[in-house]
C-alpha cells in the first residue's frame, strides 16, 4: 500500500470527523452509541458543533458508535433541518466477502474508482467489515442545494452497487461508524486506511460542481448502456430503474423549493396559524415526498419535526396523515394514476395559482417566497432581473439615456454656435457627421 498514500502512523485517528465537520460553524451534529459493549439499543444525542472535539474524545470506544455526516439547524438529524453537508460518501457492505482486510478493501475500491472514471476519494475508512469512501468538498452544500446533492449521491451509489454500495446509505441524514470505535459484529476497530493528500499536505477536496458533472452529466442512455455492459461483463443481474435524469432533478428541486416556501409562509403567520396547521402539514409532507430526499417509509419522522416547527407543543396522530404516507410510498414505487387520459404521480402536483388560492397568499407575502408566486409577481421579478442585467452590462435605463442624449445635443449646439463645421463637431465628440446632423436637427 505504500504507493497508495497509506495513513501515517502518527496521525490522530480520532480526528476523522473534523475533516467534514467544523467546530467553528453554527449548527448541530448527532452521535448514536450502543448502550453497552455487550449490546442494547442505540441511543442518539445531538450536540452543538463547537462541542465536536470534546464529544469525539469522550465517545465510547468499546462499542458500536456512529456520527452524522451532515450538519443540522436543530438538535436532531431530520433532513428538513439540514443546514449543510460537506462530503459525498459510500458505505460498502462486504456481503459474503469477509476475508478482505482494510488495506485490501482500499485497493479494491481505488481500482473501482479508476474503472468508473471517478476521482479517488479523499478518505477510505475501514468500518470493521466493509469500508466508507468519502469525497470531501471544498465548500459544504447548503440545504437549498440538497436536491442536487441527492442526485449526485444517488448516482454515486448506483455506480458502485456491484461492489456492495449500500443502496440505503444515500441520504443527508445518514450516520456512519465513528473512527476509533469497535464494530461489535467483527470485533475490529473502525479506522482510516487510506487518504489522498495534495502537495500542500492537506487532504484533497473537490468542488461540488466538479463532482456533480463527473457523476451526473452523462447522457441518460449512455449511462444505462455503461452500467448494462459493466454488469454483463461481470455476469451480474441488471437492476431495473434507479437512474435519475435532469428532468427528475428539476421536478424534485421545485418540490423542495415549494416546501421551503411553505415553511417561510408558516413563520410569517406564526401568530395566526392554529386553524391552518394541518393544511400546512399536509402540503409540506406532499412536497417533501415529491422531492424524495429520504425514504418514503421515514416521512413520519420528518412530519413530527415539521409539526413541532409549525406549532410548538402541537400533538397530532400519524393516522391523520395516513393517506399522504400511502401516496408517498406509491410514488416511490413509481406508481401512476390516470386523470383525463394523462398519467400523474399519486401525490399532488398543483399549480401556483391553486396554492395561492388554497393558502390565500397575499402580494406582500409573495415578496418573501421563492416559487409560490403569481404570474404578475413572476413578471415583476423577470423585469427586475433584466434591469439588473442591463445595469451590470453598462446599459442605461431610459431616464439616464434621455438625460445623456440631451447633454450631447446641447454640446453639439454649443460647438456649432462657435462656428465649427459638422465634421469638426463629429471629431470633437467622437461620433459620425450624420449623428451630429440628427442631434442638431432634434435640438431645434
Amino acid at each position: 500500500m505504500s504507493a497508495l498514500n497509506p495513513v501515517p502512523a502518527q496521525l490522530d485517528l480520532i480526528s476523522e470527523p473534523e475533516n467534514y465537520h467544523d467546530s467553528e460553524r453554527w449548527g448541530w451534529f448527532s452521535v448514536l452509541a450502543r448502550q453497552s459493549a455487550e449490546g442494547g439499543r442505540l441511543r442518539q444525542s445531538s450536540y452543538r458543533l463547537n462541542q465536536l472535539p470534546s464529544v469525539i474524545q469522550a465517545a465510547p470506544r468499546d462499542r458500536d458508535c456512529y456520527i452524522s455526516q451532515g450538519e443540522f439547524s436543530a438538535p436532531n438529524r431530520r433532513v428538513v433541518n439540514l443546514a449543510r453537508i460537506g462530503l459525498l460518501f459510500l458505505d460498502i457492505d462486504p456481503g459474503p466477502i469477509t476475508h478482505l482486510d482494510g488495506d485490501q478493501w482500499a485497493m479494491r475500491c481505488l481500482m473501482a474508482c479508476k474503472d468508473e472514471g471517478i476521482p479517488a476519494p479523499s478518505l477510505i475508512v475501514f468500518s470493521g467489515r466493509g469500508v466508507h469512501l468519502k469525497w470531501l468538498l471544498s465548500t459544504p452544500v447548503p440545504r437549498q442545494a440538497l436536491i442536487r446533492w441527492n442526485l449526485a449521491q444517488r448516482n454515486l451509489v448506483e455506480r458502485f452497487e456491484y461492489l456492495g454500495a449500500d443502496a440505503g446509505a444515500k441520504d443527508a441524514s445518514r450516520v456512519l461508524r465513528l473512527e476509533g470505535t469497535r464494530n461489535s459484529k467483527s470485533g475490529e476497530v473502525c479506522r482510516v486506511v487510506w487518504e489522498d493528500r495534495g502537495t500542500d499536505g492537506d487532504l484533497v477536496r473537490y468542488g461540488f460542481d466538479e463532482l456533480f458533472d463527473e457523476l451526473v452529466d452523462m447522457p441518460r442512455e449512455a449511462l444505462k448502456e455503461t452500467i448494462k455492459q459493466r454488469e454483463a461483463s461481470r455476469g451480474l443481474r441488471v437492476i431495473k430503474g434507479g437512474l435519475h435524469g435532469l428532468r427528475k432533478l428539476s421536478q424534485r428541486t421545485l418540490a423542495w423549493d415549494r416546501l421551503e416556501d411553505l415553511r417561510t409562509l408558516a413563520k410569517m403567520r406564526a401568530h395566526s396559524i392554529e386553524g391552518q396547521r394541518m393544511l400546512f402539514l399536509h402540503w409540506s409532507i406532499n412536497f417533501l415526498a415529491l422531492a424524495e430526499p429520504i425514504k418514503a417509509s421515514h416521512l413520519h419522522y420528518e412530519a413530527r419535526t415539521l409539526a413541532a416547527e409549525l406549532a410548538p407543543g402541537w400533538s397530532y396522530r400519524d393516522c391523520d396523515l395516513s393517506t399522504q404516507f400511502a401516496k408517498a410510498k406509491a410514488h416511490a414505487r413509481g406508481e401512476k394514476v390516470e386523470f383525463n387520459g394523462q398519467m400523474y404521480s399519486p401525490l399532488y402536483t398543483p399549480r401556483n395559482a391553486t396554492l395561492i388560492d388554497t393558502f390565500q397568499i397575499t402580494d406582500d407575502e409573495q415578496l418573501q417566497l421563492k416559487t409560490i408566486i403569481s404570474k404578475t409577481e413572476a413578471k415583476r421579478r423577470d423585469a427586475e432581473r433584466k434591469r439588473e442585467y442591463r445595469r451590470k452590462s453598462g446599459a442605461l435605463d431610459r431616464g439616464e439615456y434621455l438625460s445623456q442624449a440631451k447633454q450631447r445635443r446641447e454640446e453639439a449646439q454649443r460647438l456649432r454656435n462657435e462656428g465649427l463645421s459638422y465634421r469638426k463637431i463629429a471629431t470633437a465628440m467622437e461620433t459620425s457627421v450624420s449623428q451630429v446632423q440628427r442631434m442638431l436637427t432634434n435640438n431645434q
